[in-house]
């Protein structure tokens, strides 16, 4: 199975930026996406200070210059500059209509060969798939926040994709440094099936004012030794993400239990978001 060298990042939100600065740190030259220059900017100018930090709390620290590993990355608003990739990976809101713009676009763009992966938090593999002419050729990488800190990665498998794209996919994991878990395509996969229930339910708790926030995420460090509690994990996620995963897993399972929080509607709409806009269930430094 060949290397890959080239891979595209659709996205630069927190989760594409980490998986593009990943992606650099492990010698591959990236095209990162955006529709929004200032978001670009924004990633490039903190790039340095964020691989210094990474390289600070790795396992395995490296010695190359933070200078060397930007560069390899290429910032870009216009998708064509994707034309060359081996292999793509989407990182962007969980909104289908941006989605299937966005799948439909790389299809022309890309040569036949090349693999697109989704980091998305809940919408069914299949179901982007068969907005390409090769549904084979895209698979699921719910990569985990922060990328460069995380070990695995939850890869699922639509019925549609084949081996040769599973296996590539492995290969470019193994080259990252990751490791994987299988599985197969079902809304929200395992992580978020589960994840988004239990953020919902938390929140739920603070509205039903059964304990703070605080405490409800104390109950969890303090008794079952998680090192985050759910709502600082909602607020590091972002809880507008949260609301869009919830809303995908009530439309495509049509189960109550997936419908989310009223307080959860009201903080998204007064732009309390949690870690990126400096608020949610807890408040961060600027």
């Amino acid at each position: 199975m060949m290397d890959i060298q080239t891979v595209g990042v659709i996205g630069a939100g927190v989760m594409g930026s980490s998986l593009a600065q990943t992606l650099a740190q492990t010698g591959h030259d990236v095209i990162l996406i955006d529709h929004q220059d200032e978001v670009l900017k924004a990633v490039k100018d903190n790039f340095i200070k964020n691989v210094r930090l990474q390289m600070m709390f790795s396992r395995e620290p490296s010695k190359e210059d933070p200078q060397d590993v930007l560069d390899r990355i290429m910032f870009s608003t216009d998708p064509s500059d994707l034309s060359g990739a081996r292999y793509v990976v989407e990182n962007v809101t969980e909104k289908w209509d941006i989605k299937e713009t966005i799948f439909k676009a790389l299809d022309e763009i890309c040569n036949k060969d090349c693999i697109f992966a989704s980091d998305t938090s809940a919408i069914p593999i299949q179901k982007l798939a068969m907005l390409t002419s090769r549904p084979d050729k895209v698979i699921g990488l719910h990569f985990m926040n922060p990328v460069t800190l995380k070990p695995a990665v939850e890869m699922i498998k639509s019925p549609l994709t084949s081996q040769e794209t599973i296996e590539v996919s492995q290969t470019l994991l193994r080259q990252m440094k990751k490791e994987w878990i299988m599985v197969n395509d079902s809304p929200g996969f395992v992580s978020n099936r589960v994840l988004m229930l239990t953020i919902n339910e938390a929140i739920f708790l603070v509205q039903e004012n059964v304990a703070s926030p605080k405490d409800i995420d104390r109950v969890f460090k303090s008794c079952f030794s998680y090192k985050m509690g759910p709502l600082e994990t909602g607020d590091l996620i972002g809880l507008d993400t949260i609301l869009l995963s919830l809303e995908v897993l009530y439309d495509h399972l049509k189960s109550p239990k997936f419908e989310p929080c009223p307080l959860l509607k009201e903080m998204v709409a007064k732009g309390d978001l949690g870690r990126k806009s400096g608020k949610g269930f807890f408040t961060y430094p600027a």
